[in-house]
């Protein structure tokens, strides 16, 4: 279990930058809270400050012709969807935890969902920043346009690093019109290889589609589902391509429905024994599947087709759990993978850390932690470098 000393919940960049300087300076721990819904990522321990955003939200500017929104971390992405929305347009994003993250959890996670292999993950639609840093300065990156200067891109730095280099507070991102019209399907095979089969298919045809996601429960079927966004003719052949490809394969096709949602949201669900979350060669994702769902913890999993990213959910007895969630991280890291635990029950934090072998760039990781942090009070344990 974690805890903090005391809470507070700075109003704007000077405020939290202050914060920062005063905790540096009486080297106490700094917790980065939004809406607490990524609070399970790294071995985190008991903290000093829990430092909230709540009070650094809103859209600060909107400038639809440039197709770019500005807003503060704290921001809920299901408020920016909604306002985005008036103006016709939407953030490329869909992250776990959909309805409360907040878009600077978002960016510290680096959160991405189905769509990463058609408009890009988190690093692509991120343009600017502001930073409350440790030693009490407010650093910017990028600009509010889309064509910044040449130069150190800081932003992508900050994309995934859970808040151990500074406290995002705000952020632009690129937007897109909204799509005319959206479908989709969802197909049952008997076999992985089936299913594998018809999703790597539809990923390389000609009419793209937003997301093709392979998943299995307990149950003894395998489900791709399929989304395709955009205008009519398009998605009309997107999905017409698909339907050919799971009829070719024996499939039983039905409406999408809210199943590529519930796939999203397996992070969310996955409270008890493990889940783990590796990155494979798209070629590998089959055989790394058929495999995991052999496991004596096995109970459910989601394979992204497009990007080969994978999460598995692990639920026995612990010893079981522990045993089968390294042998993950080992067959991934065997067909030149990598991965981690994403999440945990709170009784196998101490025997399963998150990063069981050390990630690369270690060594450069830390030194970028020692410039940015040297005191290391920002999220001491969140990440592997912290």
């Amino acid at each position: 279990m974690t805890a903090t000393v005391t809470r507070t919940s700075p109003g704007d960049a000077t405020e939290c930058s202050q914060i920062l300087a005063q905790a540096t300076a009486d080297r106490r721990t700094v917790r980065i809270q939004g809406s607490g819904t990524k609070s399970y990522l790294g071995d985190v321990g008991t903290t000093d400050i829990e430092l909230g955003t709540e009070r650094v939200a809103g859209v600060i500017d909107h400038v639809p012709a440039d197709l770019t929104v500005t807003v503060g971390a704290g921001t809920r992405m299901a408020d920016l969807k909604v306002a985005l929305e008036r103006a016709g347009q939407f953030l490329p994003l869909d992250p776990p935890h959909a309805d409360e993250a907040t878009v600077g959890g978002v960016i510290a996670a680096n959160s991405n969902g189905f769509w990463r292999a058609r408009y890009g993950g988190v690093r692509d639609l991120l343009i600017g920043t502001r930073t409350a840093l440790a030693d009490g300065t407010v650093a910017r990156a990028g600009g509010r346009v889309v064509k910044n200067v040449a130069g150190y891109d800081l932003d992508k730095l900050l994309v995934g690093s859970l808040g151990t280099l500074g406290v995002i507070v705000e952020a632009t991102l690129k937007v897109l019109p909204l799509p005319e019209t959206s479908d989709g399907l969802v197909a049952r095979f008997e076999r992985p290889d089936e299913a594998f089969a018809v999703a790597h298919a539809i990923v390389r045809a000609a009419a793209r589609v937003e997301a093709c996601v392979i998943d299995r429960t307990d149950e003894s079927f395998w489900r791709v589902a399929v989304q395709a966004r955009g205008s009519g003719p398009t998605v009309m052949r997107a999905i017409s391509d698909a339907r050919r490809e799971v009829a070719a394969r024996h499939g039983d096709a039905a409406e999408l429905a809210d199943v590529l949602d519930r796939m999203r949201e397996l992070p969310a669900r996955a409270t008890d024994g493990a889940l783990v979350k590796v990155s494979l060669p798209v070629a590998a994702s089959a055989a790394f599947a058929e495999n995991a769902a052999r496991l004596e913890s096995f109970a459910a999993l989601a394979v992204d087709a497009a990007s080969g990213v994978a999460r598995v959910h692990l639920t026995n007895e612990d010893d079981a759990v522990i045993r089968d969630a390294e042998a993950l991280l080992l067959a991934a890291r065997m067909v030149g993978g990598s991965g981690r635990i994403e999440r945990r029950a709170e009784r196998l934090r101490s025997r399963l850390l998150t990063w069981p072998n050390r990630p690369n760039g270690d060594f450069l990781m830390r030194r970028i932690k020692e410039a940015f942090d040297p005191a290391g009070i920002l999220e001491p344990g969140r990440s592997a470098f912290a």
